[in-house]
């Protein structure tokens, strides 16, 4: 063999040796075969086109490489983000928003819309209809009130099967955690630089905070084409409601004082219960409602509702109101006297969650025990309830003006 021919073999064997580790797993990164040709070629021929190939051939495995690494860790990512729209909880996390910033700012509005729509979509009756209440962990914890509310469903007359449409709407991760375990629709409702999972006592900032944001969020599944029936947790549910609703209103909502006619706009409402119709007339009111609170600063939803409802914007827009009456809807405030027409009891005017934990509980035993009651002894309406107790119209302060802190900086203002 010639000295040139011997010298183009060395330095083939030096410039081409076989990768082992792309040649196992791709058939294009395989060492071409040594033919006879290219190693006839001449000296001169031989040692100006080998490193232009080498070249070549190091920059398509290091491209190979670079498309096969990239590709598995889009997998992997995507793997894991279609774990968190199932979990959108975890969406809100300190860790997740600090090591992907970039998709919490970009796509997590959109993620908790699409999460949003499947959950209610799951939930919702036929009408497009779905019942909804919110939680954050201070109601959330075991044989805390969340338990005892969804007990109410189990203890009541036809009402288990409302379950079905229930969407609970988690405040906060804990709260989310939880209502994982005890129900099969829930919602994280993510709220930015705003911690939900204290218990938020009557009229202090950070219960305004929760209650504008409730809200907000309904007017956001008035726009997605869902009616409601928004409860609060702390609502007993002992019968089906929507036989006593009217079918021709737009808002009902039950009330702290029934002044005994449905239309009368003096009846004092009470937030925490009303039946809302997906249109556009409720949903200008949600807006107009929530946009009220910078017009009334220091009060909450409820005290907003009382001002604006003799507003002529209501009239412009052609709501129609309707105020449920406590035979049926009752509370704390006003409870239901005749246990036979009673849907609902709300621990309202009740402050302290040790007070409404012991009444709620006396409720359901009252219920209980009705229910156990021979037919006859049930018509005669013998029964009545025990409550209140620990919650007493005299352990809560009514806020018909701002608290007298915020109404005296108020006053400085002025």
């Amino acid at each position: 063999m010639s000295f040139p021919h011997q010298l183009a073999l060395r330095f083939h064997r030096r410039r081409f040796p076989p990768p082992p580790a792309v040649s196992t797993c791709c058939s294009f990164a395989t060492p071409p075969p040594r033919d006879s040709s290219f190693l006839s070629t001449s000296s001169s021929s031989s040692v100006a086109m080998s490193p232009e190939i080498s070249m070549l051939i190091r920059r398509a495995a290091f491209i190979f490489t670079a498309v096969t690494l990239s590709a598995l860790l889009l997998y992997t990512a995507n793997d894991s983000l279609r774990f968190l729209r199932l979990s959108p909880g975890y969406l809100s996390s300190p860790s997740f928003s600090r090591f992907f910033p970039y998709l919490y700012d970009n796509s997590s509005s959109t993620n908790s819309m699409q999460q949003l729509e499947e959950v209610l979509k799951n939930a919702s009756m036929k009408s497009n209809t779905v019942i909804l209440t919110t939680l954050n962990d201070a109601w959330a914890s075991p044989n805390s009130v969340v338990d005892l509310f969804l007990r109410s469903f189990m203890l009541g007359d036809d009402t288990r099967r409302l379950l079905d449409h229930l969407v609970i709407v988690a405040l906060d991760e804990k709260a989310y955690n939880r209502c994982q375990l005890v129900h099969k629709h829930c919602y994280a409702l993510v709220t930015e630089d705003v911690d939900f999972h204290q218990e938020a006592y009557f009229m202090t900032p950070h219960y305004l905070k929760m209650m504008w944001r409730r809200i907000d969020f309904l007017r956001s599944v008035l726009e997605l084409g869902y009616s409601f029936v928004f409860t609060d947790a702390d609502i007993m549910w002992f019968r089906d409601p929507f036989p006593r609703f009217f079918s021709d209103a737009d808002f009902q909502i039950a009330c702290d004082n029934f002044l005994g006619r449905p239309d009368d706009m003096n009846n004092r409402p009470n937030g925490g219960f009303n039946y809302v119709k997906s249109n556009n007339r409720s949903i200008e009111f949600y807006k107009f409602w929530y946009s009220s609170r910078e017009t009334y600063p220091g009060y909450h939803d409820q005290d907003v509702l009382n001002k604006i409802k003799f507003h002529p914007f209501i009239s412009e827009i052609g709501l129609k109101i309707r105020f449920l009456d406590t035979a049926y809807f009752g509370g704390l405030c006003e409870p239901s006297k005749d246990l036979n027409l009673v849907c609902t009891m709300h621990a309202n005017c009740c402050y302290g969650m040790d007070s409404k934990l012991h009444d709620l509980k006396i409720m359901l035993q009252d219920w209980r025990a009705f229910m156990s009651l021979p037919p006859d002894l049930k018509k005669e309406s013998i029964f009545s309830w025990r409550v209140p107790q620990n919650c007493s119209l005299s352990s809560l302060r009514h806020f018909d003006s701002p608290p007298p802190e915020m109404k005296a900086q108020q006053e400085e203002k002025h």
